[in-house]
Parts: C-alpha cells; structure tokens; sequence
C-alpha cells in the first residue's frame, strides 16, 4: 500500500466487501481470535499445553499439639486456611489437577501413597508445625521435585535446610520459607514447565535430515518430540483453507494495524492462508509449535513467508518459531510455561554506551501478555532484510522487565534480564525491536556471549523460575551478563 493511503481504504479496495469476521470463539477458557480459519475446534489446557493437566501433589504435614506455632494447634483449621488461599489464586491452578490432597502427621503415610505420588509431576509441601522432619525425609526419598512452602511460626527445621540443599537428598528440593502465599503459585511453575515440555510436540517444515542424536537427547531429557514435515503436506494444508477465511483473517489483521507499509493486499492475502494453514497442521498433529526453515530449504517454495502465522499462533498460546531453531523452540515452550507468555525471537546487537542490547527481529507478537493479555500496537511491515512478505511490526511496552534466554542442547539454559527503554523506531535492523538495559553488564554480556546469535525473550523477571526447573532437570543456569 502507498504510505499515503488511508487503512480504510486499503481495506476497501482489497478484500470483498461481502466478507464477514466470524463470532468470537474461546480457546482453552481463554478469548481468543474471532476466525478459526475451519479448524477443527479444540482447546488448550493452558498456554502451550493441550493434552492433559498437570499432576501435582499437595501434602500439608504437621504434628499435633506441637509446640510451635502452639500447643493448641488444630491442623484441620489450619488446612482449611490454606485452602481459602488455593482459591484465591485458583486461576494460578486451573490447569492443575492435584492426585494426592492430603494432611500427613505419620511418615508412613508417605509410603502408603507410593503408588499417585509416583505420577505426580511434582509434590508441593506446605509445612504446619514444628517436628515434621521425619515427614519431610520420606517426601524426599520418592526422588521427586519438592517445593516445600513454610511460613514464620512453623518450626525450626528451616535451620537445617540450607544445609539439606546441599545433600544429595536435597537435590530435588526448593524451600520457600515466606508469608507471601502467592508464592504457592510461583512454586507449582516448574512442575508445569515438566509437565509442558514432556507433553510438547514440535513440527518442523523442512527438508534438511534432523540430527537424530539431538531428538534423541531432546526426549530422554525432556520428554519433547519433535517431527520433521513435507514441503507437499504444508501446501496441502495451505489450499485446504478457503479464500474466504483467508480474506476475513486478512481483514482482522489490517483492520487491527496502525498502518499497512509496504505489504500488498495479495502479500497479507497469502500469509493469512498460511497462517491457518500452520494452524491446522498443529491440529492435526495435535502439536503446540511449528518452526519453518523460512531462510534455508524453504526459502520461496512456500506460498508466502510463515511470519504472520508465527505471529498468530504465539497470540493464540500456541508456538510459532523462526528459521526451523529447535533451540529456540525448547525456550518458547520453557518460557511459555513458567508464564503463560511467549517468547519473541531475536537477533541482538550490542550498545555498551547505554549498557543495553537492542533485541530485534522482524517478526514480533502482539500478545506478549499472554492469550487474554492486551494487545500491543502493530504495522504491518515487509522483512526487512528480503524487502518482501508480510510481518507484524510490534511496539512493545516501555519500561517492561524482560528475561532472554536460550536453552542450549539438553544441559545447558543461557540468560540475561533487563528493562525496555526505548523502541526504535528505524530503518535499520529488523522491524520489531527493543532496547533492553542490561541487568548487569553489558560489556560482560557481549564478551560471555557464545552458542550462536538467536535468543528468546519474555516479559518479566523469569530468574528464580529458571533456577528453580533447572535444579530440578539438572541443567547448568548461567547468567551472560
């Protein structure tokens, strides 16, 4: 579209006028867009996962009428306090599905329930009283991850956990010694971010052989799978969307943007076909997220480049990755996990002046938020560096905390963290960007940088999340700044 040219008008010009934007839908409880493309309908569990929720174990333990908090301690009162504050947080555990919900005052009752704490993704302890830890020796010994959430008056045994931690029957466990109880929440995260990744499915439209020792090592640590798929079974799914849905995602998008730079009516046309069309091999795969090898086998034998699809499924909870990175891919579903947020994809440069990173990619995502998140300002754009397709150039929010990360092979979880400080606005570099002031130093970031330049990049301080999940899968957590 001539820069001049009014959106409307573009609109008007470009799609049929008998074209209607279809009743909004829910997805996974969550608003969501309103065409679904013809696909066939079906929810997410949460963010990023479809198939099942996630198991977690609750066991109160305490004793009765210990000395601390007191002598007349009435553990059942106690329980049902606890629970008042589940359900006030009960949207932080929507997508949990508690197997054991138990108050324990014997250790042998730990062994008695064997048999549902073994398919527990995790095992969240709330601590009563004092003289539990016979209770707690037992919890460990089932070698699953413990976060074991004890607040001020329950006992002393917290002297010793410090010291537990370090023990290798400490090696899966996490202690939250705090009054703050959404810190229940915060403590259930990397239970989910287990259960997620094992639960995951990747496809990948490419034609390069995928090496079967990183799949190889990508499930056994994780539990992910990932699938390789046809150029042939990608146009396939692309003519099985109709114009007409394609036309009315084509609207939503136009009708949504600031402005319409350089793409033509036909560009937005094609990469809101493919968008649905990546849509619906997810559906059918039932996997969570796609990358496509846009840069390399398939460059120009797609109808049209997947940005806009990428963009689309990231705002629907779902995944869409850049230029078949596998890695980039684990860390979306990592970050989409712990947060309920994706991820945006960069390739960042270095301004030491300012102690920043500029993060920038063409693609961006508009629900940075998550699904029923605000949506964030966008243009539609073309890459820049191709000068063709269509992408969504995302004005993110200033003075947001943001986390980027990389998870590197199966042993290895790279990060920084920062604050957005500005959004340049600039001809040079990829459309979307962010300029992020390091959390450290920026000089040690740029000379500790290494694995490539691709990073993924969450809304919010994701630190404690990460050592959290990464103690309990026995990844190495290094901070590049």
């Amino acid at each position: 579209m001539p820069s001049g040219m009014k959106r409307r008008r573009f609109i008007e010009l470009s799609l049929s006028a008998g074209t209607a934007v279809c009743g909004a839908s829910m997805f996974g409880g969550l608003a969501l867009f309103p065409n679904r493309g013809g696909a066939a309908p079906r929810s997410l569990i949460s963010p990023g996962c479809r198939t099942s929720k996630v198991k977690i174990a609750r066991i109160y333990m305490g004793k009765p009428q210990p000395h601390w908090p007191k002598p007349s301690l009435d553990l059942e009162a106690e329980v049902k306090t606890y629970e008042g504050y589940f359900e006030t947080l009960k949207n932080d555990f929507r997508d949990v599905e508690f197997i054991v919900d138990e108050l324990v005052t014997d250790p042998n009752r730990i062994e008695e329930l064997q048999d549902r704490l073994d398919q527990a993704d995790g095992i969240l302890v709330v601590k009563l009283s004092i003289w539990t830890g016979d209770i707690l020796a037992q919890i460990l010994q089932r070698k699953k991850p413990v976060v074991l959430y004890s607040a001020p008056y329950t006992g002393h045994e917290w002297v010793g956990y410090g010291g537990l931690l370090k023990k290798p029957e400490g090696s899966k466990l996490e202690c939250l010694l705090t009054s703050d109880t959404t810190q229940l929440a915060a403590g259930i995260r990397p239970f989910r971010a287990i259960h997620h990744m094992r639960e995951a499915k990747i496809l990948n439209v490419t034609e390069r052989e995928l090496a079967p020792e990183y799949l190889s090592s990508i499930k056994s640590k994780f539990g992910t799978t990932i699938e390789k798929v046809t150029r042939d079974k990608t146009l396939a799914a692309y003519e099985a969307v109709s114009d007409a849905d394609a036309e009315a995602e084509a609207k939503r998008w136009t009708e949504g943007a600031e402005a319409i730079m350089e793409p033509s009516a036909q560009d937005i046309h094609n990469s809101c076909k493919l968008a649905l069309a990546l849509e619906r091999m997810l559906d059918e795969e039932e996997a969570t997220v796609i990358t496509v090898d846009c840069y390399g086998t398939m460059y120009k034998k797609l109808p049209a480049y997947p940005c806009i699809g990428f963009s689309r499924l990231n705002d629907m909870g779902l995944g869409g990755i850049c230029e078949s990175d596998l890695q980039s891919a684990m860390t979306h579903i990592l970050m989409q996990s712990l947060t309920g947020k994706p991820g945006f994809i960069s390739d960042p440069t270095m301004d030491v002046s300012r102690n920043s990173a500029i993060l920038a990619h063409c693609l961006g995502s508009t629900k940075m938020d998550g699904p029923d998140g605000e949506q964030a300002p966008y243009k539609l754009r073309s890459i820049m560096e191709r000068q063709e397709g269509c992408v969504p150039q995302v004005r993110m929010r200033m003075g947001q905390k943001v986390t980027q990360a990389k998870i590197v092979g199966d042993g290895l979880l790279l990060y920084f963290t920062g604050d957005v400080i500005e959004v340049p606005e600039t001809d040079r570099g990829c459309r979307t960007k962010i300029t992020v002031q390091v959390d450290g130093d920026a000089e040690k970031l740029w000379q500790n940088w290494s694995h490539g330049l691709h990073r993924v990049t969450c809304y919010g301080d994701l630190t404690q999340d990460f050592r959290r999940f990464c103690k309990f899968k026995e990844i190495d957590l290094v901070n590049e700044a």
